[in-house]
């Protein structure tokens, strides 16, 4: 079993920037991929950004160039930078995990964390 508690999130004016943490606990697993997505209002969950265990990050096309993530292997966290929001990055966030405990894969959802975009 892998617990993930995330923080960070909150209202910010377009333009501005926020920080979102993800922090992964257990016993005996090992993190394949760590990352986060969102879910807007009446649309689908999306990928924003996501890195492997080889350390490669993928980021959606939308958010390159406005947001990095980074990860902590040591503490198994990973935090998302995010500036120069935009309106339409709006949506409950959440942290994602792809693990291995005994040889099997079992992912893990966050709770999810609202950002909000507004003027």
């Amino acid at each position: 079993q892998v617990q993930l508690v995330e923080s960070g999130g909150g209202l910010v004016q377009p333009g501005g920037s926020l920080r979102l943490s993800c922090a992964a606990s257990g016993s005996r697993f090992s993190i394949n991929v760590m990352g986060w997505y969102r879910q807007a209002p009446g649309k689908q969950r999306e990928l924003v950004a996501a890195t492997n265990s080889g350390g490669s990050t993928n980021y959606a096309d939308s958010v390159k160039g406005r947001f990095t993530m980074y990860r902590d292997n040591a503490k198994n966290t990973v935090t998302l930078q995010m500036n120069s929001l935009k309106p339409e990055d709006t949506a409950v966030y959440y942290c994602k995990v792809i693990v291995t405990i005994s040889g099997y894969t079992y992912q893990y959802w966050g709770q999810g964390t609202q950002v909000t975009v507004s003027s």
